[in-house]
């Protein structure tokens, strides 16, 4: 029987491993709530509650056509609530 000699190479091999995957871990977690974070605020966009918006892929806002649908379009000074339901336009949520 041959006894396996600690030679440095035993010794750092799992050691770069388990740092390797502790990188892994941490750069996972903090991806995740970066997409939580995004998430949030792509629901703070209110365009589809608006009453200008259209539901149509070609003039998705009457008031600010470029605007509609993305970030700068969250504290929009022209959003008024839909209070009815419309052609072309989901569903009013309550």
């Amino acid at each position: 029987m041959s006894e396996t000699a600690l030679t440095p190479i035993n010794l750092i091999f799992p050691l770069f491993i388990s740092i390797t995957l502790m990188g892994f871990i941490y750069s996972s977690i903090i991806a995740i709530k970066d997409g939580v974070k995004n998430v949030k605020k792509l629901h703070d966009i209110p365009c589809s509650r608006c009453a200008f918006f259209t539901g149509d892929y070609r003039l998705k806002c009457t008031v600010h056509p470029c605007k509609a649908l993305s970030e700068e379009a969250i504290n929009c000074r022209d959003f008024e609530l839909n209070t009815g339901p419309a052609p072309n336009r989901p569903p009013l949520v309550k």
